[in-house]
């Protein structure tokens, strides 16, 4: 899944509030010097302590343009760096490559100075942007002081609920939230930076399918909005604009803000029928196929805000495609990662799934084929780059085992979804939280003075995905896995922080049954394929959508008898009842419809050629 919109939020705020701290930037800098920047291991606190220094981590990204800027002037800077070279170790860590790192200091944004004393106990946090004179200072302040400073806080025991559901008292209070966090006149939740928030877009599509027309004008505002932000020249979104308007975008490319976005753009099109919503989502697609696709089929990891470093990019990107490639193309960070490819997998199988294209489901199956080929840990689990450091991490298998089940729905092929199982249960073998409730980032310890903590999006993913299991399989071990996540999210302290709608959908979801879509018949069938196509395209995020060939045995979770019939049909159930057979692929989507307008319940779709 998506990285937190919090870590945005605050990413954002720190990026707005460094630009006029640029602006202020020491001249006394030494362009010849910078840091001996060393990698993170416990190895730097064993000498920082042997040598009575201190540990800073540089925690920055690799497309991130106000890193850059603190680089080439921060980081230059001749009395910043003596104080370095005296009393300090310095580390820098791209957090791509570290998701344990990335998830402890997210709410510090990009990026993130943290300085550590020899035994790793933090002694200050500092989120964005530093100028020479605010680093010297707090450098200087530690060495004249180094206890922990105010942004150092006790961590707080968390009451973890019996229910895996949220209390009705808390659910009211995140629905208030929710309501409250948007933003009427520009679109998005938030008002100082705007980006598309895809969890928060994703609730209010859900809600518009159920006929709330509040939540399909706001879905529709922030779509829309959201287009400013995609590339007129290359396709792709830019990661998010300042100043709460949509018309100073911050140029970087994320896979993160990529794919999320192709897969809410795509499900806005299934839902309302705009093309201009598709035609978004087929922009992203270029752009990925164009700038993030490696020659064997799997994505890279992002592009560059700059073309050159620390310089602000918004003429470049107003040239056309020839103009901006006679300058240069932005540096393409080549690195292949699991989790990376994960979103990019669902998000493209998402795009197949309203559009039918062969190509674009191709393009999926080919990254999943080399992902589980070349990041698998000995067929269960994942790597996460080529080279991992500190993991296995949680975000890759949970990431894949989504991307799996995308796969399972939109092809039926079985292979996918006993992928899906073997990952989901190395999740939970390997990354349940000795607390009780939740997954944890990761298997090691980040350092010796702090154990692996469970993060929210991660176990929104795992809540999810693993719910999906146990409808797609019938096994109640699934439901356990999906409680003990949410048993976890259900905490006021985790459920509540902004914004709050990804927790209301693994809430929605876990309480209730999907969608559910069958298939029956041979897959060679011409008449069944039209109406597992129909079906597929039905607007909905949370289904379950299946083909039966009889000649493949039973289904994994056999929980309805369809009537046998000589022809291809359709039959559309709630839990309880299935209608007469549907005949036509173009009476599918009316026919679903009805029922559920009829029943005012979850339905369950039979198409069948039951032999």
């Amino acid at each position: 899944m998506k990285r937190s919109a919090l870590l945005f939020a605050v990413l954002l705020a720190s990026m707005a509030l460094s630009h006029g701290a640029f602006a202020q930037a020491s001249p006394a800098s030494s362009p010849g010097g910078k840091p001996n920047w060393l990698p993170w291991s416990d190895g730097v606190f064993s000498q920082a302590k042997r040598e009575q220094k201190f540990v800073l981590l540089d925690l920055e990204a690799v497309w991130c343009h106000w890193c850059h800027v603190m680089d080439v002037t921060t980081y230059r800077d001749s009395r910043v760096l003596d104080l370095l070279r005296s009393r300090y170790l310095t580390v820098r860590v791209d957090q791509d490559s570290r998701p344990d790192l990335s998830d402890r200091y997210e709410d510090y944004g990009w990026p993130a100075t943290v300085v550590f004393d020899g035994a790793g106990h933090e002694i200050v946090k500092r989120q964005g942007y530093l100028d020479p004179q605010e680093m010297a200072s707090m450098l200087q302040a530690i060495i004249d002081d180094p206890s922990p400073g105010p942004s150092v806080q006790a961590e707080k025991e968390i009451a973890f609920p019996a229910n895996p559901l949220l209390a009705a008292s808390l659910r009211t209070q995140l629905e208030k939230d929710y309501l409250a966090g948007y933003d009427a006149n520009q679109g998005s939740w938030g008002s100082e930076q705007k980006y598309l928030d895809v969890d928060s877009v994703e609730l209010a599509i859900d809600r518009a399918a159920h006929g709330d027309a509040r939540a399909a004008s706001m879905a529709k505002q922030t779509l829309d909005a959201q287009l400013q932000l995609l590339d007129p020249a290359w396709g792709g979104i830019y990661q998010y604009s300042t100043d709460g308007v949509w018309t100073k975008p911050h140029f970087e490319k994320i896979m993160s803000v990529q794919a999320e976005n192709q897969r809410i753009y795509a499900e806005a099109y299934a839902q309302f029928h705009d093309a201009k919503y598709l035609q978004a989502a087929q922009a992203i697609q270029r752009f990925l196929t164009a700038f993030l696709t490696s020659p064997d089929g799997a994505f890279y990891t992002s592009q560059d805000a700059d073309v050159i470093e620390g310089q602000h990019s918004a003429e470049y990107f107003a040239l056309n495609d020839q103009e901006r490639r006679k300058r240069g193309v932005p540096r393409v960070d080549m690195h292949i990662y699991a989790r990376e490819n994960g979103w990019a997998i669902t998000a493209l199988a998402s795009l197949y799934e309203v559009t039918g294209d062969a190509k674009t489901l191709d393009q999926a199956i080919r990254a999943a084929n080399w992902i589980t080929k070349h990041r698998e840990l000995s067929g269960v689990g994942f790597h996460h780059g080529a080279t991992d450091f500190g993991g296995p991490f949680l975000g890759d298998s949970i990431a894949m085992t989504r991307a799996y089940l995308v796969l399972y729905r939109v092809t039926a092929d079985r292979k996918w979804l006993n992928h899906a199982i073997s990952t989901m249960s190395y999740v939970d073998r390997t990354f349940r939280s000795p607390r009780g409730a939740g997954f944890v980032s990761s298997v090691a310890p980040t350092d010796r003075a702090y154990q692996p903590h469970p993060q929210r999006d991660e176990n929104v993913a795992v809540a999810r995905a693993a719910n999906l299991l146990f409808h797609a399989t019938g096994d109640a071990k699934y439901r356990t896995l999906s409680d003990a996540a949410m048993r976890y999210l259900a905490a006021a302290p985790v459920a509540t922080r902004l914004p709050v709608a990804s927790v209301l959908l693994a809430d929605y979801e876990i309480g209730r049954p999907p969608l559910h879509l069958t298939v029956v018949g041979h897959k060679d069938d011409p008449a069944a394929k039209a109406l597992f196509l129909a079906a597929l395209q039905y607007p909905s995020f949370y289904k379950r959508l299946e083909w039966w060939d009889t000649r493949e045995g039973k289904l994994p979770n056999p929980d309805v008898q369809y009537p046998a019939v000589q022809r291809a049909a359709a039959y559309v159930c709630t839990e309880r009842t299935c209608s007469a057979p549907i005949f036509k692929a173009d009476e599918v989507a009316a026919r679903i419809s009805r029922v559920l307008g009829l029943q005012g319940s979850t339905t369950a779709l039979a198409v069948g050629n039951a032999h």
